[in-house]
């Protein structure tokens, strides 16, 4: 869904004005800020005007106002979260940046996200897993939403149970799996991820040892692979926090566009 902001609204606890710019942010409390100072940001139907102290809006060129989803306005990225009494819907800040009226702004499905981390010790209770928790600090930079999360130990009959299930079920439209890519006799994730996927996708893979080998010259003893099955994108990532980090950074790009066309939330490839 793509509007237009008509108009920027600001009331700073005395009275309500117009802005024709502004700059949204992140306070060090992880609160949204508007042009530097704390504001709750709200989502406004075409007409509205109406905004609580110390608060901030956007009024859209469409209506009814969208109570779910990523709003992305060029780069700036707010989550959106239910419509309140008046019919205005809350942000909350992913990335920020500048926006001005008029802009373009585009409504984002949200896409659900299951995380595995395959580890013998981090299933036993005797590592904290870090790369999990990392991957879901990254989701919302392509819209994404953090709808299942599992430990499980590198057993390819376990990997694949799980995987089967969240895919099956419905569950999510992409999981990423981080640990057991490597050489060691108990990495076993790509072929798990082989066993349950019904479509390779090999791009994928390629392009995470590619931005890899920029990084480190053992990127090559990767065995990052990627997956579909049914309508979920299954990706297998390193097990190290900045090693899954730095591959999912590199396809993040490209992976709304292509779940949307494997979901039928878009049209197809080629036409641009």
């Amino acid at each position: 869904m793509t509007m237009r902001i008509l108009e920027i609204l600001e009331h700073d606890g005395q009275s309500l004005r117009s802005h024709r710019l502004c700059l949204l942010g992140i306070t060090g409390a992880g609160e949204p800020s508007f042009n530097g100072e704390r504001r709750a940001l709200r989502l406004l139907a075409p007409g509205a005007r109406a905004l609580e102290e110390k608060s901030a809006g956007f009024v859209l060129s469409e209506s009814p106002v969208p109570t779910e989803g990523t709003l992305s306005v060029d780069d700036v990225l707010c989550g959106i979260g239910e419509a309140d009494q008046h019919g205005t819907s809350a942000l909350s800040m992913i990335r920020g940046g500048f926006v001005s009226v008029s802009r373009r702004c585009a409504v984002l499905r949200p896409i659900r996200v299951g995380i595995l981390t395959v580890s013998d010790k981090g299933s036993r209770g005797e590592r904290d897993d870090r790369s999990g928790p990392a991957l879901a600090r990254e989701v919302p930079l392509f819209g994404g939403t953090v709808t299942e999360r599992a430990t499980v130990p590198d057993d390819e009959e376990a990997i694949a149970r799980i995987l089967e299930r969240w895919c099956d079920e419905g569950r999510a439209e992409l999981i990423l799996t981080t640990g057991g890519t490597g050489f060691s006799p108990r990495d076993v994730t790509p072929e798990a991820l082989e066993r349950v996927g019904e479509r390779k996708v090999p791009g994928i893979g390629e392009a995470m040892r590619r931005a890899s080998a920029a990084i480190t010259p053992r990127a090559a003893l990767s065995r990052s692979n990627a997956v579909i099955r049914g309508k979920t994108l299954i990706i297998a990532l390193p097990g190290s926090e900045k090693g899954a980090v730095e591959c999912l950074t590199a396809v993040a790009p490209s992976l709304r566009h292509g779940i949307e066309i494997l979901c039928g939330w878009d049209g197809e490839c080629g036409n641009g």
